[in-house]
């Protein structure tokens, strides 16, 4: 999805953004920063290594995007790429004001602009904007007369990307394509990122399509199925997935004829289909392009362990009738049967 081996880093702008709820402030620095090469290939590994294969956003305001902050003064930059220091301190101010949680941590804000970004195989320039929130504490080693000093010195780890997003100048109409990246998103404050400062939604694309279904199958496998019947719950996640991995494109009926076979099983899942889109506010599509990224980052949640008291965890991948589940009368205890050709 993302090539970022020939991109530039053509401009950057840094200010400090302090917690409203403490009237920090904003530090806005003079002029925009020069780096040399050593610091400009740190910098962007720093800014664009976290942005892996994964969902995309849009920017997004109820009642006119052009009224959504961060799309506003994106598009200026887009316009006129030299004007990127003047609307940086836009962003920051705006940024200031969606930092008025109490917890919400000061740190520097990187506002940059990309060129040579490659998106689905097309070149395009990026915006992007980062924020720092923790730093680390090194230790610096040196010689000296002879001996070995040591200091301390805090510091941005720049494998550890706190929260960044990058947006690209594609379907501007539309409120861009935007990549976010939120690894502090642990507690109630952690929401302004993406909602009162960015304002994005979910772009409803292939991989959001085929990230939405395989996590409602894997809801809806929990609730049509009792906890004593966890064979047959991993079993019709496990076909699920193989569906999702073993095809290029979604179709409803083919999906329900293939993975939930039985009648009775499908009215059930389509019934919790039309609760679940209506819950989770998500448009119905029946018919699409399969992410095979989607599906991919979607196995990292799909649990298929049957942990049987504290003795032993039985991982089911495969044919579900190669494993039974039975009652020994005499010893008062379950048991699980499996059946196989030979050990790996």
């Amino acid at each position: 999805m993302y090539n970022f081996k020939q991109s530039e880093l053509e401009s950057l702008a840094i200010h400090f953004i302090g917690n409203k709820a403490d009237e920090q402030g904003v530090n806005i620095s003079k002029k925009l920063i020069s780096t040399d090469d050593d610091i400009t290939n740190l910098l962007k590994k720093y800014f664009l290594k976290p942005f892996k294969e994964q969902g995309l956003f849009r920017f997004h305001h109820e009642t006119d995007l052009n009224l959504n902050e961060v799309y506003h003064y994106a598009k200026a930059i887009f316009n006129d790429p030299e004007s990127l220091y003047l609307q940086s301190i836009n962003i920051a101010k705006h940024l200031y004001e969606a930092s008025s949680h109490p917890m919400i941590k000061p740190g520097e804000l990187y506002v940059t602009y990309f060129s040579e970004c490659i998106v689905d195989g097309e070149p395009t320039t990026a915006i992007g904007i980062f924020k720092s929130e923790n730093k680390e504490t090194y230790l610096k080693v040196f010689p000296s007369n002879n001996e070995y000093n040591i200091e301390k010195e805090e510091g941005i780890n720049i494998n550890k990307l706190d929260k960044g997003c990058l947006i690209f100048d594609i379907k501007s109409e539309d409120g861009y394509k935007v990549a976010v990246v939120d690894n502090t998103n642990k507690g109630n404050e952690a929401v302004y990122w993406n909602q009162d400062f960015l304002n994005v939604q979910p772009l409803e694309d292939s991989y959001h399509h085929t990230k939405n279904y395989i996590s409602m199958c894997k809801d809806f496998v929990g609730s049509a199925f009792n906890d004593a019947d966890r064979v047959d719950q991993i079993d019709l996640v496990n076909n699920a997935v193989k569906f999702f991995d073993e095809n290029e494109k979604f179709e409803i009926n083919e999906f329900e004829e293939k993975v939930m076979q039985e009648p009775e099983l499908i009215d059930s899942f389509q019934g919790y289909k039309a609760d679940y889109q209506t819950t989770n506010d998500i448009r119905a599509v029946d018919e699409f392009e399969i992410s095979p990224s989607a599906v991919k980052n979607s196995k990292k949640f799909i649990n298929s362990v049957i942990k049987l008291d504290k003795n032993f965890h039985v991982y089911v991948h495969g044919n579900r009738h190669h494993i039974e589940k039975g009652y020994d009368e005499e010893r008062d205890m379950n048991y699980y049967m499996l059946y196989f050709k030979e050990e790996m």
